[in-house]
């Protein structure tokens, strides 16, 4: 027979027409190999051995026979997922027409296979199953070892260059050997023209180079993760090479000095991070120092030895930071004109101005009480939504599911929104909320129980700051006003909606009562229970008190808001499918109560708790959210911090049992909490969890997603479930700030979240928050913050007044920087090992005869926690500095007591007392909680100490 198989591993085999045989799964089992490598292959010609061999397949479910292209109606109607709510009477037609068509389908499919062709196929099958062992055994298992410790893929041999790293595919390394021999010849030969006095022509290729630069469009190559391997290690040479020739040591003459710090410019320029414009600032003071010696009488011309950048190449440059800020060219007026040449030292001076005030200005929207306040509307948000369809939750026109992120049109205005249970809720920029998908118990809000097949307004006065809605049991929703007003709608069974009955509510009602005269700060809707945190932080709960979920020590349902009595200081709520976790309002405890099935409390067992209990697995931690689903929980940890001693940061933690532990089984439990370590190296900004699966966002805009996936909820472009590792979700080509799980859909959008404070890691050209970052500023202020001569300035500077200033803004741009890694809540692991070295230098600088502004830098410096020593090594500092007797008090140098002011301040907090007394585990996150009372109290101390 003329028949085309088609057989790959872990994917569907079937055949062409005209024949159609059944459509299997191959799920080779890799512990069998042995068994099948000793079968007879002569045997498969025999009827019954061939159909021994296949039924042993079946039995070990390394085949699984599935429905084929034959038996799928491709035109009709979808059978929806399962929903607990009974079907309409339309409903019900359309699932008979579809398992009529599907039977009939299958009738055909059946009557167009022959004995012969279904036995063929069978035999094929496991053909193909023993040269999987044969390949397995004899050919493939070196190179796929080999494979998973380098982290390559099947392409064909590899080498490695430089001995270590990823290995390259042959290709790639012949065309990096060429590469980069190419760029050693042509810098070989440049070095070589300047010597002979040919540099005309160097001149030229520089020039050219140049050019091609400023032509390139803005940051293009800013994305370094988007960069080949070759070009990286090519940018990487050119610019070490560009850097040596500025030098006036290098062969190269002044023109091609010239050139080459403005080709550097243009490079660091493209790159659009702050570092590498902060390397250019180095070379240019360094390049700018060497010709200029401090014994010269008299000032050498910048322009006859090359260090110098014409005036026109810095207009471009300071045009091109304009656009991330205002008065781009404004610092050049009087001092460049369009013919004449800039000095290095002056075009880092101000290059550096600019950038201190981008940074000082991005960091005056992020920090501040009113920052919340002052984020901009987002009129045009992308939205992307992938998973069930069904009820019409994701507003696409047909019921199928969306395997992968879908843009969609549907959803505008958009601020906030929340996935429910088949159903999809939108918080508008004007506050307003609208809704689609399920309208079954009124879910909707809108007034009736039918399905909304596109967004609809809901008839709500009050502006809309957050909503939540259930997960899963029969549906309800809970708005927040902007005024602190909760708003409940839904299924009213268990009194979950908190007006004192069981009653069903088809439109928005506000809850009355308890909550009377209190202004609320943040709602959770639980699968059949509900709570709301005010702005005391108090916790109020209320519906179905099964398994103690409620808080109240026993299992009573309450049909209104009730006050959780044992806890207070609360911050945040979330409510799951029996059980509930709330967290403090400074972050440092999470309790939980209700049910214990599966591990999801994270107390060690699975017994109830009916009243709220601190998890004591997550002590030491500083937790920014929480979220939870059927039978899991997560917690979501500031950035930097470092657990039990372990190097990782780890910052997504999870406790409870099935795919979304994110062990590789779908069966774990875990009883306590525990990092997720393939999202340890990310620096994960949200989490958000549905009925069964969880997405996690992380700064760079990139979504995972792991858990269940029958609906395609994980946005992997296909439906195989489950999903027992995070996995990046493709195609959500935008900067995608929010993220919402719902039972079986997700959505994700780049609208700026209101209810949470996003500081940028890394900003072009003003922000860089790493450790490269804070060691350029330090080796700057080390090298710069000189003023033991009042008549004479530090090479390169022409004045007192140009040093002084340079050191401010360095001093400006460092505490910018410490400003905003505390606000993003981030830890001294920012720093690095940058940490120790600054904080001895700017001790060391407060004994130092140094000028007013410089000086008030400094102490706003040291008053940064990230700064603090780590709390084990507090005391033996504090032991030091501390006088022996009363006289010698008087021997301690300003600097010292400043010090010694600072480590009794940050003692003070009750959580560092406890740190050293053994009950807490944290170190590193001491820091965080020395922040405004204490900031107070060291202006105090510092004014006090420096005015002595």
């Amino acid at each position: 027979m003329n028949t085309e198989h088609r057989m790959m591993e872990g994917g569907v085999v079937g055949s062409v027409p005209p024949v159609a045989p059944p459509t299997v799964k191959l799920k080779w089992a890799e512990h069998l190999n042995t068994s099948w490598l000793a079968e007879d292959c002569q045997a498969i010609a025999l009827r019954d051995a061939a159909l021994a061999l296949y039924d042993r397949l079946l039995e070990n479910k390394e085949v699984v026979v599935v429905a084929g292209p034959g038996c799928v109606m491709r035109g009709g109607p979808q059978l929806p997922d399962y929903e607990p709510e009974p079907p309409s009477s339309g409903d019900q037609l359309n699932h008979v027409n579809a398992l009529l068509a599907s039977q009939a389908a299958l009738a055909r499919s059946t009557a167009a296979q022959p004995r012969f062709s279904a036995l063929l196929h069978k035999r094929l099958i496991v053909l193909q199953r023993i040269y999987h062992a044969l390949s397995r055994s004899f050919h493939q298992g070196s190179r796929n070892r080999d494979r998973a410790l380098t982290g390559t893929s099947d392409r064909g041999p590899t080498t490695d260059l430089q001995g270590s790293g990823a290995s390259l595919s042959a290709n790639e390394a012949l065309i990096e050997l060429g590469v980069r021999t190419g760029l050693s010849l042509l810098f070989t030969i440049l070095r070589q023209g300047w010597m002979n006095n040919s540099g005309s022509l160097c001149s030229e290729v520089l020039g050219t180079a140049v050019s091609v630069v400023q032509a390139l469009p803005p940051l293009s190559l800013a994305v370094e993760s988007k960069l080949p391997r070759v070009g990286l290690a090519s940018l990487s040479q050119l610019t070490s090479f560009l850097g040596e020739t500025a030098k006036p040591s290098s062969p190269a003459d002044a023109t091609g000095r010239k050139l080459s710090a403005e080709l550097l410019l243009g490079l660091s320029l493209q790159r659009g991070s702050l570092r590498y414009l902060l390397e250019w600032v180095h070379m240019a003071l360094s390049a700018a120092s060497s010709a200029q010696k401090p014994s010269d009488d008299v000032p050498r011309d910048a322009e006859r030895d090359g260090t110098c950048i014409s005036s026109r190449c810095l207009q471009d440059v300071m045009s091109s930071l304009a656009h991330s800020g205002e008065n781009g060219t404004e610092q050049l007026a009087g001092v460049v004109h369009d013919d004449s040449t800039v000095p290095l030292y002056q075009a880092a001076l101000i290059l550096m101005e600019k950038l201190s005030h981008m940074a000082c200005e991005y960091a005056r929207t992020c920090i501040g009480d009113s920052c919340e306040e002052t984020n901009d509307t987002n009129e045009s948000c992308d939205v992307f939504v992938w998973g069930s369809n069904s009820s019409h939750q994701l507003a696409e026109g047909t019921q199928d599911k969306i395997l992968s992120p879908k843009l969609t049109h549907a959803f505008n205005s958009v601020q906030q929104v929340e996935a429910g249970q088949y159903c999809t809720f939108i918080v508008h920029t004007d506050g307003g909320i609208s809704a689609c998908g399920k309208g079954s118990y009124g879910r909707l809000g809108l007034g009736d129980s039918n399905n909304q097949t596109s967004p609809r307004r809901l008839n709500l006065d009050a502006g809309v700051r957050r909503v939540s809605s259930s997960k899963g049991s029969d549906g309800h929703t809970i708005a927040l006003s902007t005024a602190g007003q909760v708003y409940t709608w839904g299924d009213g069974d268990y009194g979950k909606l908190g007006h004192g009955n069981n009653v069903t509510q088809k439109y928005p009602r506000a809850i009355a009562g308890p909550l009377c005269g209190k202004i609320v700060r943040w709602v959770s809707a639980g699968y059949r229970h509900s709570a709301c945190v005010t702005q005391e932080g108090e916790l109020y709960t209320w519906g179905e008190g099964d398994y103690g979920r409620l808080g109240h020590g026993d299992s009573t349902s309450r049909n209104i808001p009730t006050l959780v009595r044992d806890i207070s200081g609360v911050g945040q709520v979330v409510c799951g499918s029996a059980h509930t976790l709330a967290l403090s309002a400074d972050g440092r405890t999470v309790w939980s109560f209700g049910s214990g099935d599966h591990g999801k409390l994270g107390h060690g067992d699975t017994a109830k708790v009916y009243r709220p209990r601190v998890i004591e697995a997550l002590q030491g931690l500083t937790i920014r959210k929480l979220s939870t689903g059927t039978h899991v929980s997560f917690a979501l940890a500031a950035h930097g911090q470092v657990q039990g001693g372990d190097t990782a940061h780890f910052q997504v933690w999870v406790w409870g049992s099935g795919p979304c532990l994110a062990l590789g089984s779908a069966e774990a439990t875990m009883l306590r909490p525990r990092p997720i370590e393939e999202l340890a190296g990310l620096r994960i900004v949200d989490i958000s969890a549905g009925d069964s699966h969880a997405l996690a966002l992380t700064h760079e805009s990139e979504v995972y997603a792991w858990g269940s996936n029958t609906m395609g909820q994980c946005g992997q472009g296909h439906t195989l479930s489950p999903i027992t590792r995070p996995k990046k979700v493709m195609g959500l080509d935008a900067a995608v700030h929010q993220i919402s799980a719902g039972t079986t859909h997700s959505i994700a959008w780049t609208a700026i979240p209101t209810d949470r404070r996003v500081v940028s890691w890394h900003r072009p050209f003003c922000v860089d928050l790493q450790e490269g970052t804070f060691s350029l500023l330090r080796t700057f202020i080390e090298q710069y913050c000189i003023f033991d001569d009042p008549e004479q300035p530090v090479t390169p500077f022409a004045s007192l007044r140009d040093q002084e200033k340079f050191v401010s803004l360095c001093l400006q741009l460092l505490n910018t920087h410490l400003s905003l890694a505390l606000t993003g809540g981030m830890t001294q692991a920012v720093l690095g090992s940058e940490a120790t070295s600054l904080r001895e230098l700017l001790f060391r600088l407060v004994d130092a005869k140094l000028p007013r502004a410089i000086e008030a830098g400094v102490c706003e410096g040291l008053s940064s926690p990230l700064l603090l020593p780590p709390l084990a090594s507090r005391m033996g500092l504090l032991y030091t500095l501390l006088p022996k007797s009363p006289e010698d008090w008087g021997q301690l140098s300003r600097g010292q007591r400043l010090q010694l002011g600072i480590l009794v301040i940050s003692l003070e907090d009750h959580s560092h007392v406890a740190g050293l007394l053994g009950y807490s585990s944290s170190e590193e996150n001491s820091a965080c909680s020395y922040e405004t009372s204490s900031k107070k109290h060291f202006q105090e101390i510092s004014c006090i100490q420096l005015s002595c």
